[in-house]
């Protein structure tokens, strides 16, 4: 009885061990693959791309240095008063800059623009309303001798440099031509130094307002220029308690078409003995504004002296339609054999070029 007790402690014994063995190795297996499972979800996942710059890689070119060294980033706009000195600086290691022009047509000390390792400075000091206009700079890129303007990396800001005695920013021309043209808009440039001022078109003859719409930064805008515009205008501003008016402008109205100059040329004589003086000119009717250039090439050129002098001015065709005359004038004295033969006028301008010829024949 004994022996049979004995043997069946020992049994359950064994079967007791091997219950918790294979329980201790499914904890084990299950937290093996808990930890498998953990080692998987913390595994690195690859960082997120950054967002593009909604403002364009040249967003953040320019900004304006503080007191203190703190910067600005400056917008489309930045309004400074007149007097204090200005440092802009531009993101890059070769930067270009823009400016008004009247700061380079009067060859000012008070602008200058220094290049160091990472960024550009332009310094302007007792800056005045005069200076109100359109600062920009861009990224320059070379390769080798060759340089050119980065288009991604570029910024620009218009600058209103206020001044309480200066609604207007200041002009050199008392009376100012506007040409207006049936193709395309016309601007009557009066600009302010200040965005906050309210700004009115008026004619002079007969007196009253005319409707056009306004912009600080350009100025008035004719969007379908007409005869019936053409005359003397002026604009009037007013800003806290203050009015002002602007130079005048003349409004004239264009007849001659954008394109090459429309050349001829004509001779005093066409046959001339030796000894006589000759008179040949060629003339340009174009816009007003263009610029002409003439060059010549005729019998003898760098083998006798020759006299040649241009001119122009503007004159008035049909209706009020305003035109400008360029002419070039060869002037030949006491005719040798050397001279007879073609002459030929070239004439020039940013649209394109015109050649007319005429020959000088002995009687």
């Amino acid at each position: 009885m004994k022996l049979w007790l004995l043997v069946g402690l020992l049994l359950l014994w064994s079967q007791l061990e091997n219950g918790l063995c294979q329980n201790f190795r499914r904890r084990k297996d299950s937290n093996e693959s808990r930890s498998k499972l953990i080692g998987k979800r913390v595994k690195g996942r690859p960082p997120k791309l950054k967002e593009r710059d909604p403002q364009g890689r040249g967003g953040a070119l320019l900004t304006q240095v503080l007191d203190k060294g703190r910067f600005l980033r400056l917008g489309d706009s930045l309004t400074v008063p007149a007097g204090k000195d200005l440092e802009l600086r531009c993101k890059g290691s070769r930067v270009g800059w823009t400016y008004p022009t009247y700061l380079d047509r009067f060859n000012e000390s008070r602008l200058s623009i220094k290049q160091q390792d990472k960024f550009s400075q332009l310094m302007l000091t007792s800056p005045s309303a005069a200076d109100t206009g359109e600062y920009s700079c861009w990224v320059v890129l070379c390769d080798g001798a060759e340089c050119e303007k980065d288009p991604d990396r570029t910024s620009s800001t218009y600058i209103y440099f206020t001044d309480k005695d200066e609604l207007f920013v200041p002009s050199m021309v008392y009376t100012e031509m506007v040409y207006l043209r049936p193709d395309r808009p016309a601007v009557v440039p009066c600009r302010v130094t200040t965005p906050q001022a309210q700004v009115t078109l008026h004619r002079e003859v007969p007196p009253g307002e005319v409707s056009a719409s306004y912009k600080p930064t350009s100025g008035f805008l004719i969007t379908d220029p007409r005869p019936e515009h053409m005359g003397i205008v002026y604009c009037k501003a007013a800003a806290k308690g203050m009015m002002q008016i602007s130079n005048k402008y003349q409004l004239l109205y264009v007849e001659v078409p954008s394109g090459p100059p429309f050349a001829t040329i004509e001779a005093s004589a066409t046959s001339v003995r030796g000894g006589d003086n000759v008179n040949i000119t060629c003339t340009v009717l174009g816009e007003p504004e263009l610029d002409v250039d003439f060059t010549w090439t005729y019998p003898g050129q760098d083998q006798r002296p020759v006299a040649i002098y241009g001119a122009w001015r503007l004159i008035t065709r049909g209706v009020g339609h305003t035109t400008r005359i360029s002419q070039s004038v060869l002037m030949l004295e006491d005719m040798e054999t050397i001279d007879f033969g073609r002459y030929i006028c070239r004439a020039k301008n940013r649209l394109g070029e015109t050649s007319v010829a005429t020959r000088l024949d002995p009687l």
